[in-house]
């Protein structure tokens, strides 16, 4: 038997590919497309027949659905998630024995082989949401791996807010309990979390992405023995959280719309893409923030192709609204679809065939947004990271204000430069003021790092 973990960086995300030993495999959490745990599993010549969801997931649409549909795999998860797709549905307690001798199994623990004493236990696990079961993987009797998805984390939990501010308090207190009984296991039984270093559904942590129950029994969040501290403490760390994460875990309950395989980006004519623009699509421009500063389409809203891309594909765009890109030759369009559509952005019309030069070589207008050095910035600072980026190390002066709430800051502002901690951001914020009115508005190139060598301003913490 072996554990192989697979790392979204951008959303945060860790799945997993269980080789079982007798030719099947089995994924926990997989993504919408686990092209990556498919490919691993055709080399070493193994068949996908089981995967495993924790929850309903906030913050991607789940594989799980079309790994059951392309491999014939049993798809398992908690009776509670209440799922409209078809699947094996499991309470505390359940044990589902995944090793059936030579992988010809019936999908339901009735292989024709001997079994290899594997098994996956399911443990009522509520905080990060009411449905939450973590996975125990027992070998021969002995527990081994817990893949504990939004539950125990690396040095902390899953954030309990994503269901409503109001069941925030009540799910923390779950939480506290969930916690306490997962900590009974041995302490070398390693802790597979799905939820991680960057991603929105967890409560502040450590980077690394996997831990022991040993380790976490000595963390600070962990060691704490009493539940209303615990609950304080753990509600005290929670910052915003993309807008998606309110409409995903409807999305996955009912079933995401299965593909076969990743769709491409169609390429559209210019009148084509003027067509999609006239009724009502969003034109988003994917190119370097080097390329989008010095011409774009006007209105276009710039996010940089990059790892973070689908969060703010996610976090700043209403699903019902299609989708229109602009690209540069060389650019990943295969990367740009799964991100969209790994946050449930299915609408993708396509982008503009020839990029950027088709729509100039057309004689159509375009706009252009400053990207500015520490000795050109605007009279006033807005700095659009999180609150908690913020409070760690910001420009004295500077206005915090998110990136998500631009939009509602923007109107008659004369004279800002964004900035956030690389520049993508801070260009991101400046198209979104551009387009509700604001005027004067630049990006600035950099973090706040970049300031005390080059200027006289000083960077400070604190809110």
């Amino acid at each position: 038997m072996r554990v192989h973990q697979f790392v979204d960086e951008g959303l945060g995300h860790s799945s997993y590919l269980i080789d079982v030993g007798d030719g099947t495999a089995a994924l926990v959490d997989p993504p919408r497309f686990p092209t990556a745990h498919e490919n691993l599993a055709t080399a070493h010549g193994l068949r996908i027949g089981w995967t495993f969801d924790t929850h309903s997931h906030a913050d991607y649409v789940t594989g799980s659905p079309g790994v059951a549909l392309r491999h014939g795999a049993t798809f398992v998860a908690p009776r509670a998630s209440q799922l409209e797709t078809p699947h094996r549905p499991v309470d505390d307690g359940d044990s589902i024995d995944i090793g059936n001798g030579n992988g010809n199994g019936d999908g339901n623990g009735n292989g024709d082989g001997i079994s290899n004493g594997l098994r996956m236990v399911a443990i009522a696990s509520p905080g990060h949401t009411s449905d939450h079961h973590a996975f125990l993987l027992v070998d021969h009797d002995e527990p081994t791996v817990l893949f504990s998805g939004g539950s125990l984390m690396v040095g902390t939990v899953g954030r309990t807010d994503l269901g409503g501010d109001d069941l925030a308090g009540p799910l923390a207190r779950q939480m506290y309990h969930s916690v306490r009984r997962l900590l009974e296991l041995p302490d070398d039984v390693a802790v597979a979390p799905t939820h991680g270093a960057g991603s929105f559904c967890s409560a502040s942590g450590a980077s690394a992405r996997t831990t022991t129950i040993g380790d976490e029994r000595c963390t600070d969040l962990l060691a704490i023995d009493d539940e209303d501290r615990f609950v304080d403490e753990l509600l005290a760390t929670y910052g915003s959280f993309p807008a998606y994460f309110r409409r995903l875990p409807e999305f996955n309950r009912r079933g995401p719309q299965p593909f076969d395989a990743l769709p491409s980006l169609a390429r559209l004519s210019l009148v084509e893409f003027e067509a999609a623009v006239a009724g009502g699509a969003v034109v988003v421009d994917a190119r370097p923030i080097g390329r989008f500063s010095k011409a774009h389409v006007p209105g276009s809203l710039s996010n940089a192709l990059r790892p973070t891309f689908a969060s703010w594909i996610g976090w700043l765009f209403d699903p019902a609204r299609a989708l229109l890109f602009v690209l540069d030759p060389g650019q990943d369009r295969a990367d740009l679809v799964r991100q969209c559509l790994d946050v449930g952005h299915d609408d993708l019309i396509g982008e503009l065939d020839g990029g950027l030069d088709t729509w100039a070589a057309a004689g159509r207008p375009t706009a252009s947004i400053p990207l500015v050095n520490a000795a050109e910035i605007a009279p006033i600072l807005v700095d659009v990271r999180q609150a908690n980026e913020y409070a760690a190390g910001h420009v004295s002066g500077a206005i915090n204000v998110e990136l998500a709430r631009v939009r509602a800051n923007s109107a008659g502002r004369t004279g800002v430069t964004f900035m956030c901690g690389h520049g993508e951001r801070a260009m991101t914020a400046a198209s979104i003021a551009n387009g509700f009115g604001a005027r004067g508005v630049s990006a600035f190139d950099g973090g706040p790092e970049a300031f005390p060598a080059a200027t006289a301003a000083s960077t400070v913490t604190g809110r």
